[in-house]
């Protein structure tokens, strides 16, 4: 062997060796950056020990995802798991922008309640190019490939809140009323309530005086429509569909301005205590119970196995325009005024005396029996 080929050989053991001592050297962390393949060592020595989950949620104005944070941080602690949350308040830049942040603090797994579905597929993206798998928690992330998602049925819920005054109302001038375009679960709530109502809208028994959808879920852009509603009927309005308690509010008080509160049924979803006080005085007619506790306890549980490199059990499937996403879909419920004690009270979702607190207290119902 001559000079020159001893030198190439030389030259070539020397660059494989420290190929190997370099790959030797990789962290799991960074194995991790590498991509989707490299995920499952990330996670390796996280099967026992503690993990870190991101959850990036779209707003904490409202009680309801006040709520939410508080149970699934409890359970994932419970689980051994750190929670880092951060808030958005409705701005999809700014949600973006703290995805990326929790993902550049090394956590094992990242929840997102995106305020917008469409947009949200960027976080989706960025988590599964460092190998962090993906919760869409309530409303469905589109155009993406989640991990899970978990939710209520939403088009059930739909079809609860219309059947509900269909029930009483078959006839007359409706006005519905939806929650955000930007979220997916209010197109999912219209389909639902369009399945119990179109039929009668065809054969005229129904007139839709308007069908809207309200900006960021805002009351006052239910009231907006509301109103604008009323002015064109005369006041000659039977039911407004609003998909949430937040725009169930705005409606009805859109509606005590012209003294038709309580004379048209409302419905509403989410059982917030302002509505629960709404309905006991007669103003709101029904709300759809989520029981939350169940939705962050499993939440928290499937994210927690997934970031330690387990498959969570999720028996449904939802296309979300890209792929169809192992879901998990809890039931919601029906409250009136029949049913409030053995249903959000007794879960412990509000309690009774803040729901009656208003009704004279040797008026109000007996607490629920243990």
């Amino acid at each position: 062997m001559n000079k020159h080929k001893l030198s190439r050989a030389t030259a070539l053991f020397v660059a494989a060796a420290f190929a190997a001592f370099s790959f030797a050297c990789t962290t799991p962390q960074q194995s991790a950056n590498a991509g989707n393949a490299n995920a499952p060592a990330r996670r390796a020595d996280k099967k026992t020990g503690t993990v870190r989950i991101g959850l990036s949620m779209d707003t904490l104005k409202e009680e309801r995802w006040q709520r939410d944070r508080d149970l699934f941080v409890a359970r994932a602690k419970e689980l051994g798991a750190e929670v880092l949350v951060q808030s958005a308040n409705g701005d999809d830049r700014v949600q973006t922008q703290q995805a990326d942040n929790l993902l550049t603090q090394g956590i094992d797994a990242l929840v997102v309640i995106p305020h917008n579905g469409e947009i949200a597929a960027s976080i989706v993206e960025a988590a599964k190019a460092k190998g962090v798998p993906v919760v869409s928690y309530d409303r469905l992330i589109r155009n993406s490939e989640p991990d899970l998602y978990i939710s209520f049925d939403n088009e059930k819920v739909g079809e609860l809140q219309a059947d509900y005054l269909f029930k009483r109302v078959p006839k007359g001038n409706y006005i519905l009323v939806g929650g955000a375009p930007t979220d997916n679960n209010a197109q999912l709530l219209r389909k639902g309530q369009m399945k119990v109502l179109q039929a009668a809208i065809d054969g005229r028994d129904i007139n839709v005086l308007t069908n809207q959808f309200a900006k960021d879920w805002l009351a006052s852009e239910a009231l907006r429509i509301t109103e604008d509603a009323l002015t064109k009927s005369a006041g000659d309005v039977a039911a407004v569909v609003a998909s949430n308690d937040s725009t169930a509010g705005g409606a009805i008080s859109a509606l005590e301005v012209k003294n038709l509160a309580g004379k048209v049924l409302v419905s509403g979803q989410d059982a917030d205590l302002a509505a629960l006080q709404r309905i006991v005085a007669g103003k709101q007619t029904m709300t759809v119970y989520k029981p939350v506790h169940l939705l962050a306890q499993k939440a928290a549980e499937a994210a927690v196995a997934l970031a330690r490199g387990e498959k969570p059990d999720a028996p449904a499937r939802i296309n979300n325009g890209k792929i169809d996403v192992p879901s998990i879909l809890l039931e919601p419920v029906v409250v009136d005024k029949t049913n409030i004690v053995d249903t959000v009270v007794k879960d412990g979702y509000q309690k009774l005396d803040a729901i009656y607190e208003a009704v004279p207290a040797d008026q109000r119902p007996k607490p629920p029996t243990p």
